[in-house]
């Protein structure tokens, strides 16, 4: 199977998935698309983010920068810390930059290099005019479980509603986000650590690393995953927590720290 990798991040996801990938004879990575985020529409962006900041308040924003360095810095200190570039270059992948994610530099690649199947990883919203394009259209891979947590961020939303595990999805990517047919599955339990901060990176590591495996496994046998996929029933989704789900948060990963 021939596939593309399509990211907007340098470290983490993208490298152990296509380390994984690499390992295997049936698959081959035909380039990866980075994209740069550049904004594109200005106001779109700024509305989205304003409407946002409405929603989950000041302090809820200032947590979600705090959270950033949990799922970023601390969650790569448990990974490879070799970038897209270094990987690509190391094993001769061609690897291109778009100015974003659905840009006509993003088409035009897709169109050029056919691959049978494409592959989101650390990706936002993607339009239909990229998605729709490889033979068998593009996946995403969710680190947490659907549809019970679409647009969550791994781990905290589970903690919040006081649960011990966490998992990852892998499913079809259509117009609604997270919401595609669920093409493969697995549940994690989560491992405790004295922080909040090092629970949810150590935790998020976990779930990247199994879900690298999880890939290599779907792609194999692509066929008989596609033919037993499962359409989504209605699900939850979440965004950044506000200051008192943030307590809410702590004082559940206290509880259950001291329970596992």
């Amino acid at each position: 199977m021939k596939v593309i990798i399509l990211t907007s991040r340098h470290q983490g996801t993208p490298v152990i998935h296509a380390k994984e990938l690499l390992n295997s004879n049936d698959i081959e990575i035909v380039s990866v698309i980075y994209n740069q985020g550049v904004i594109t529409n200005k106001f779109k962006f700024y509305k989205k983010k304003i409407k946002k900041i409405l929603k989950i308040g000041i302090f809820g924003t200032m947590i979600g920068f705090v959270m950033r360095s949990w799922f970023g810095k601390k969650t790569i200190s448990y990974l490879d810390s070799t970038s897209i570039f270094e990987l690509c270059s190391i094993n001769k992948i061609p690897i291109y930059n778009v100015p974003s994610i659905s840009s006509k530099e993003t088409i035009k690649l897709f169109k050029e290099q056919k691959p049978d199947l494409a592959i989101s990883l650390g990706n936002g919203y993607i339009s239909s005019t990229v998605f729709e394009l490889p033979k068998f259209g593009m996946i995403n891979i969710h680190h947490e479980e659907l549809p019970n947590y679409q647009n969550a961020s791994s781990v905290i939303w589970q903690l919040y509603n006081k649960s011990s595990f966490s998992g990852y999805t892998i499913h079809k990517i259509n117009k609604f986000i997270d919401k595609g047919d669920i093409l493969y599955q697995e549940r994690i339990k989560l491992t405790f650590k004295n922080k909040l901060s090092e629970t949810v990176a150590f935790n998020y590591a976990k779930l990247i690393e199994k879900s690298s495996i999880g890939l290599k496994i779907l792609l194999e046998n692509y066929e008989e995953y596609k033919n037993n996929s499962i359409k989504q029933d209605k699900g939850n989704s979440y965004t950044t927590p506000s200051i008192l789900e943030y307590f809410q948060i702590k004082k559940n990963h206290k509880s259950l720290k001291n329970h596992n």
